[in-house]
């Protein structure tokens, strides 16, 4: 096999998906490895990218010199931020081009098959995207610190957070904060302990629990009235910026919308392609001139 490859990443704080494609647009290898949210570092995320790449190589049959035919896409939280997008651009991954933008930029290109439209993702981060009339604009995506309001990893602290509150009676104690709670052998010690290394993925974990312990219980349902007004406003402002239409993608979107109002089903559309194949497209587009 000669000529040109396509490499197209998908990268988050959960998981990095790639997938390997000829000039005819023809999947030839996927590989999958760990977070590559670029927000941990680029001396996680890089090797990451490239353990992806390098088993989507060998699913095709292909040794590592097929990676100087490589043209790389790669879509990556934390790819919104330029000193962090530089900086894994940098990475030896040994690809012929590479191309770095945000995940939610190539969430849009795929969702909306690069007509004019918005994203809202929310997986263990979050982060909005307007694509309109060419202009790129983002919302959020400032990393578990900062920001992701909505997102898995958020979701999760607070619901910790909430448990741990319920052992000193300063909040109320019900069946999630109990759920919680047993996870750490009834020992907020030990969630403490456990809290000095955790990782966003690692609160992440805990935000399927809220979902479904949501109506009845007074602390999930409370968490999540909380996301829900951060996800309100987040697609009012894609809204306010032109996107005619607006997709939820993550694996949050799912839970999160029968809880969100009525007004935004005419608006909200399922997605015509995944990220990856939004990554596709950034790979055969190279770097904006």
């Amino acid at each position: 096999m000669t000529g040109i490859l396509y490499l197209a990443v998908d990268g988050g704080g959960t998981n990095t998906r790639a997938r390997l494609y000829d000039e005819s647009d023809k999947l030839i290898g996927e590989g999958l490895s760990g977070s590559s949210n670029l927000t941990l570092g680029t001396e996680i995320a890089g090797p990451a990218i490239a353990a992806a790449g390098d088993a989507a190589l060998a699913a095709a049959g292909l040794g590592p010199e097929a990676k100087a035919r490589i043209h790389a896409g790669l879509g990556l939280s934390g790819g919104n931020i330029p000193a962090l997008a530089e900086s894994v651009a940098a990475f030896p991954f040994g690809y012929q081009a590479l191309t770095v933008t945000s995940d939610a930029v190539t969430a849009c290109l795929g969702a909306h098959a690069g007509k004019d439209g918005g994203i809202l993702i929310l997986g263990t981060g979050s982060q909005g995207l307007a694509l309109v009339e060419g202009k790129e604009t983002a919302i959020g995506g400032w990393g578990f610190a900062l920001g992701d309001d909505a997102s898995g990893a958020v979701l999760g602290r607070a619901a910790l957070h909430a448990a741990m509150l319920s052992v000193d009676l300063l909040g109320p104690v019900s069946d999630l904060t109990r759920r919680l709670l047993a996870h750490f052998h009834d020992d907020p010690n030990e969630a403490v302990i456990w809290a000095k290394t955790a990782k966003p993925r690692d609160y992440g974990h805990f935000a399927p629990l809220v979902f479904q312990a949501a109506g009845g219980d007074v602390v999930a349902d409370h968490l999540i009235a909380g996301a829900v007004g951060a996800i309100v406003g987040m697609l009012d402002r894609l809204i306010d910026l032109g996107a005619p239409k607006l997709t939820l993608m993550g694996g949050l979107a799912e839970p999160y919308r029968p809880f969100l109002p009525v007004r935004y089903d005419e608006i909200l559309v399922p997605p015509k392609g995944d990220a990856v194949a939004g990554a596709l497209a950034l790979a055969k587009r190279g770097p904006a001139r």
